[in-house]
């Protein structure tokens, strides 16, 4: 039989691998300079330098997908390092699942920051919801990706925060 806590921590799991997906898929392009990725960050960054600093937008033009690539890198080895603990713990025959959900919190809060700034940015710069390059529409998808990932990060806080205070 499957118990709250069992369900809470399956849940949490699917909601990590369906994060870290998202964000190790878009590392290539993030890193590789992809025409897409530079039509990103350049039309948010010249956004910035009309709006904000103009330096500011040259920075972000400039070094935005290496910055962002490295946060959800980053973010995605935080999430992703619990698998270690699972494997410590089936030799060892501890269990760290307080830490684990500890992890996930940290986690998952890291994914809605970086996420919600796509989202702002998405919504308030050139940018769109449906991002057009070159006559090509992502038809949304990279915005939906980002709202996926903004509200699936504090909900995996969330649940990882009833499974600390429930032991």
């Amino acid at each position: 039989m499957l118990t709250k806590k069992r369900i809470y921590t399956i849940a949490s799991w699917a909601i990590v691998f369906w994060i870290a997906k998202i964000f190790l898929t878009s590392i290539p392009y993030k890193f590789s300079g992809h025409p897409d990725t530079e039509h990103i960050f350049s039309t948010i960054g010249s956004w910035m330098a009309a709006t904000l600093s103009v330096d500011l937008g040259a920075f972000f033009a400039q070094y935005g997908a290496i910055v962002v690539g490295s946060a959800e890198l980053a973010t995605s080895l935080l999430l992703l390092s619990p698998l270690i603990l699972l494997i410590k713990d089936k030799i060892s025959g501890q269990n760290s699942a307080r830490l684990r959900a500890k992890i996930h919190v940290l986690g998952g809060l890291a994914s809605s920051g970086i996420m919600a700034g796509a989202v702002f940015f998405h919504l308030f710069t050139p940018l769109g919801v449906e991002v057009l390059h070159e006559g090509k529409s992502d038809g949304g998808s990279l915005f939906m990706a980002a709202v996926s990932i903004l509200i699936l990060g504090l909900v995996l806080s969330a649940i990882n925060l009833k499974l600390i205070k429930a032991e």
